[in-house]
C-alpha cells in the first residue's frame, strides 16, 4: 500500500490540466464578474509577481481581516469554490470599501499563482512599485468588468 501512493501522486501530477472553457464549467452561480482569459493570465502573472515581493494575502480569512483594516488592493476570487457560503461574504465587503474584484476559474491555478502547492480561493494583492505597471493594467481591467446586480 505505501508503495502505491507515490504512483498516484505522480499519476495526477501528469493528468493534463483543464483549459479556460472546459473549467467554466465547474463556475458557482455567483462568480461575477468572471475575467477573461485574457485578464485571468495578467491576473496570475501579477500574483506571480507579487508573492516574490509578499505582497500578497491569501485565504478567506486573512484577506478579509485586512480588508476590515482598510488595506487597498486588487481582489481574486475562485470560480470553482464550494460550497459558496465560504467566500460569499467577501464580494459586498469589497463593494462597501469600493475595491475591485474579479472572479478566475480555478483555484487550483489561483493557489499555484500564489506559490503554494494547495488550492486558494481568494487572494488580495496589494500594490507595489517593482510590478507596478502590471498592476495598474490589472486595476485598470478589473474595474472596468460589469458588477452583477
Amino acid at each position: 500500500m505505501a508503495r502505491d501512493k507515490p504512483e498516484a501522486a505522480a499519476e495526477s501530477e501528469a493528468a493534463p490540466e483543464l483549459s479556460y472553457r472546459e473549467q467554466l464549467d465547474f463556475l458557482n452561480p455567483i462568480a461575477q464578474p468572471l475575467a477573461s482569459r485574457k485578464l485571468t493570465r495578467k491576473l496570475l502573472k501579477c500574483i506571480r509577481k507579487a508573492t516574490k515581493q509578499k505582497q500578497v494575502r491569501r485565504g478567506v480569512k486573512e484577506v478579509q481581516k485586512f480588508i476590515n483594516k482598510g488595506e487597498k488592493g486588487i481582489t481574486v476570487l475562485a470560480g470553482d469554490t464550494l460550497p459558496i457560503d465560504v467566500y460569499c461574504h467577501i464580494p459586498i465587503m469589497c463593494e462597501d470599501r469600493s475595491l475591485p474584484y474579479a472572479y478566475v476559474p480555478s483555484k487550483s491555478d489561483l493557489g499555484a499563482a500564489a506559490g503554494s502547492k494547495r488550492p486558494t480561493c481568494v487572494i488580495l494583492i496589494k500594490p507595489h512599485e517593482e510590478y507596478q505597471e502590471a498592476y495598474d493594467e490589472c486595476l485598470e481591467e478589473v474595474s472596468a468588468l460589469p458588477m452583477p446586480l
